[in-house]
């Protein structure tokens, strides 16, 4: 654990009792400070009460008497649609609203370091697709390089709950937008934009503020490396804005569209190839085609990431090649869970939005594509030009007529549950083709969440092949 230093004797809140709320509560507790829990759950309140915390509606008058301090958890609305009541009346009582993200840059530090040659180092990663893959290969490398690495933040553990990093070691977190939009501190040793495209625009007010909360990263304590996907016009923006000249080593462009050139420091894939450039000149060149698993364009663009990160911590390049070639992806991310009768079946429930659907896509020649779930704004259009790769669509959910029409061009099939579209899709497979689940749309509207989805994806699909 690392304790929450700054608030010994003092009273801090804890708003929203999950994992991460939890979390910054045993936390806080153990640096010093009370901690004072809410969640409008009583399950959750009960569980906190179960640990000897005590519980306060925050929302009723007077609730922040005494409260130095009020910690969110990120599921939390903190200003778009519209702040939640509690935050509301911390902003009314003058109370500083933080998360769990900000205690811990506030807190990482430890006097023991004066002791180590090699301080610890935090690496952060955020974007809106391949975060997750990106974070895992980046702990992957460091681990294969024995390196002494932790991963935690919006995957893995709660970024409280790791352990205090000893001599040279790194924690490598996840960063969604919700966490870098209302940490109050952030200074990260490497930061990792990896793209940028329309996602969570309720909670952030529209694209502009989305944008700005993934900013907060590179602005807040200023990192010491940053490297930026390139593919878009704000990550250009971004790099520009971080660049103090052509030849600034403190920044490393990443691009799988194109080949980058230029004096300064990039990486980049081309036809299946990832090339590291540097003031001019090549350094070195991994052929990624055959690297299991990281399949498809938009894994590549993971692997330029990863491999720009982990040359900033000072790793080889024929190091990270290996490492690429033992990392077995993540489950529900481009995850093969089985292979039979020349058919692959790959689980990427977590292409939650059009942009990760369009690159599952485009990873394979010819698929059973099931798709379909709670759509999110903005529509089905952006998917055309991955339909050339869709032999046919496997509809599911509730709203999978509406799905279906939205999928101009491509044959579709509305099965609307899971074991029909699995069914139906294992029957009319072929040889070289592959049966994915890439949704393209959330999963709430029959899952609890989209692991759910691809657990009961991968289920069906192996029950069928064993019977």
């Amino acid at each position: 654990m690392i304790p929450v230093t700054g608030f010994d004797g003092q009273t801090v809140a804890v708003l929203g009792l999950g994992r991460s709320g939890l979390s910054a509560a045993r936390a806080l507790r153990e640096g010093g400070a009370q901690a004072l829990c809410w969640d409008d759950n009583p399950a959750a309140r009960a569980a906190a009460e179960a640990e000897g915390f005590e519980t306060r509606d925050l929302s009723a008058q007077g609730g922040f008497d005494g409260v130095a301090r009020l910690v969110v958890s990120p599921g939390i609305p903190h200003l778009y649609p519209a702040p939640n009541p509690v935050i509301a009346a911390a902003w009314e009582a003058g109370v500083p609203v933080d998360n769990d993200i900000g205690l811990f840059f506030r807190s990482f530090g430890s006097g023991a370091w004066e002791m180590f040659d090699q301080p610890p180092k935090v690496v952060a990663v955020t974007g809106s697709n391949g975060k997750s893959t990106t974070s895992a290969l980046i702990h992957h490398i460091l681990q294969s390089a024995g390196r002494g690495s932790q991963l935690a933040g919006n995957i893995g553990r709660g970024v409280l709950d790791i352990e205090p990093p000893e001599e040279g070691g790194v924690v490598v977190l996840e960063l969604s937008s919700y966490q870098t939009d209302l940490a109050r501190a952030l200074t990260p040793d490497v930061a990792v934009f990896t793209n940028l495209s329309a996602d969570h625009l309720d909670r952030h007010g529209g694209l502009g503020g989305y944008f700005a909360a993934k900013r907060r990263l590179f602005a807040e304590g200023g990192p010491d490396r940053c490297v930026i996907g390139v593919d878009e016009a704000e990550g250009r923006y971004l790099a520009n804005q971080l660049a103090e000249g052509a030849v600034d080593d403190r920044l490393i462009r990443v691009s799988a569209a194109r080949k980058l050139s230029g004096p300064g420091w990039d990486v980049f894939a081309r036809k299946g190839f990832l090339t590291e450039w540097r003031k001019g000149r090549q350094v070195a060149s991994i052929d990624l085609r055959q690297v299991r698993g990281l399949p498809g364009a938009h894994n590549h663009q993971n692997a330029c990431a990863a491999y720009a990160a982990a040359r900033a911590l000072g790793v080889a390049p024929r190091v990270i090649e290996a490492a690429f070639h033992s990392f077995e992806g993540l489950p529900h991310r481009s995850q093969i869970v089985a292979e039979a009768g020349g058919v692959a079946y790959v689980n990427d429930s977590k292409a939650t939005n059009v942009d990760a659907a369009l690159k599952a896509l485009q990873a394979f020649p010819r698929i059973r594509w099931i798709c379909g779930g709670l759509m999110k704004e903005g529509g089905l259009e952006a998917l055309a030009p991955g339909f050339d790769h869709v032999a046919k669509a496997y509809v599911i959910g509730r709203e999978a007529a509406g799905f279906a029409l939205g999928l101009a061009g491509v044959e579709a099939e509305v099965c609307t549950d899971m074991d029909t579209a699995v069914a139906r899709a294992m029957a009319d497979a072929e040889p070289g083709e592959t049966v994915l689940l890439a949704p393209a749309a959330a999963s709430f509207d029959q899952y609890d969440n989209f692991e759910q989805r691809g657990d009961d994806f991968a289920a069906r699909v192996k029950a069928r092949l064993a019977g």
